[in-house]
């Protein structure tokens, strides 16, 4: 039985790995929450989330910070009054890695 993604930890990536090609992306986010989307050019995992305040916002960011941290793999973060948009890619192949959908996985956790 495979390991569940949001189990498994992050492995270091300073490129020469090849991203996901598109089937492999669309393969990996048919596992996560379907607000996952995977951007036009295939190279991102992005989600938009909501919340009643800033504070809320500010809470999540601060726990989507502290998770990326702990795996050392590092999103792109947009926020605003109550709303916030995280981007998952693995800058160093410039595309998706395993990382990506590992990390989406646990913030769907918090």
């Amino acid at each position: 039985m495979t390991e569940p993604l949001a189990e498994r930890r992050c492995k270091p990536c300073e490129g020469g790995t090849r991203p996901y090609t598109e089937t492999e992306a669309r393969a990996a986010l048919a596992t996560l929450d379907p607000a996952w989307k995977l951007s036009a050019d295939g190279k991102r995992l992005e989600r938009e989330y909501r919340f009643k305040d800033f504070y809320r916002v500010m809470s999540f960011v601060n726990a989507v910070a502290h998770l990326a941290n702990r795996e050392d793999h590092h999103p792109d973060i947009e926020l605003g009054y109550n709303q916030c948009r995280i981007r998952w890619t693995t800058h160093a192949i410039q595309g998706l890695s395993e990382n990506d959908f590992i990390c989406a996985a646990k913030v769907d956790r918090l």
